[in-house]
């Protein structure tokens, strides 16, 4: 088990998860309901670092069968609740083993809220490794992640890291500040919109 992980376990048993009820990022809720991007019809998503659900839910909502995974458990039992009968399934597993995982492949919408900016450099490029490997050809990657220094104890990533990571089979669709995660009229976080070219 990473220090990433016994971190996420201790936080959850302490209770102490700063990061469950902020609002849906509005580059989700623009990129599901807008015109910008367009995603219909609704078909396969991948909610990584679920958490408890919220975004998985909201795209069930939206008719999407969504797949979300954590690989805390405990979370992932109130994203159970939340989800009711909704086509949502959710799965321990960890984003850096996602194609020995069994939750499958070719989702055609893969989206993180929060999980990238975590993670340690060894993490991140198997992260690129996992979702290129599950990923439908043409599919859409949209990452919500901190700005580096935005928040503490969250290393976050930059604009050029991520440009970097994703150079190999991914085009960058769009970019921006994410104002969801606005703190007191500063931007600290942004996203990133990709489409899977491989």
């Amino acid at each position: 088990m990473s220090s990433r992980q016994r971190l996420f376990r201790w936080l959850y048993r302490l209770g102490f998860t700063p990061w469950d009820g902020h609002p849906l990022a509005h580059s989700l809720t623009k990129l599901v309901e807008g015109t910008s991007h367009p995603l219909s019809p609704p078909g396969t998503a991948l909610d990584l670092g679920c958490g408890t659900g919220d975004n998985a839910v909201y795209l069930a909502r939206h008719g999407w069968r969504v797949t979300g995974v954590d690989y805390v458990v405990k979370p992932l039992k109130k994203a159970r609740a939340k989800a009711g009968g909704l086509p949502v399934i959710f799965v321990k597993a960890d984003v850096t083993q996602l194609s020995s995982s069994g939750i499958g492949a070719g989702f055609q919408l893969i989206i993180d809220s929060g999980c990238l900016h975590g993670m340690s450099a060894p993490d991140r490029d198997a992260y690129v490794r996992e979702v290129s490997a599950v990923a439908a050809p043409g599919a859409q990657l949209l990452i919500v992640a901190f700005i580096p220094g935005a928040s503490m104890g969250v290393p976050g990533i930059g604009f050029d890291e991520v440009q970097r990571r994703f150079k190999g089979g991914w085009t960058l669709l769009s970019s921006g500040d994410e104002p969801a995660m606005d703190q007191n009229g500063t931007s600290r976080a942004r996203h990133y919109l990709f489409a899977h070219s491989a």
